[in-house]
């Protein structure tokens, strides 16, 4: 089972979708958020009201448009393009995070996100 999610902020929007795990679940269960976006290198992230473990096969490497869930935080991270701490042009999170799906098109829509940004997060379909 898959779900769809909208990311929604002043300048544009993208869909996700997101595969059934734990993190997901809790997740689809805390919908529509509101939370302010932060960046971090070519990576938007934001606080959620979710708090999960680090699930078994989470990575912190992953390939640009990934929907990952950053346990430490209790944040969303939706990396675009390298971060700060990216050893190549690959996304590198900042500790291993639990993957739940991708984004629908172009990750690099997020580089319209601005820091500070309101974004909201709501299934669809």
């Amino acid at each position: 089972m898959t779900l769809r999610i909208r990311l929604s902020w002043p300048a544009g929007h993208t869909t996700a979708t997101i595969d059934e795990t734990p993190t997901s679940k809790a997740l689809a269960g805390a919908l529509p958020i509101v939370s302010t976006a932060r960046t971090w290198g070519e990576e938007v992230y934001f606080d959620t009201p979710v708090s999960v473990p680090v699930e078994s096969d989470a990575r912190q490497v992953v390939p640009a448009g990934t929907v990952a869930f950053w346990t430490e935080g209790d944040a969303l991270a939706l990396p675009y393009g390298p971060t700060p701490i990216s050893l190549d042009d690959q996304p590198r999170l900042a500790s291993p995070c639990n993957v739940l799906g991708a984004l629908d098109g172009d990750p690099r829509i997020l580089a319209t996100v601005r820091d500070g940004d309101p974004i909201r997060v709501e299934l669809i379909g």
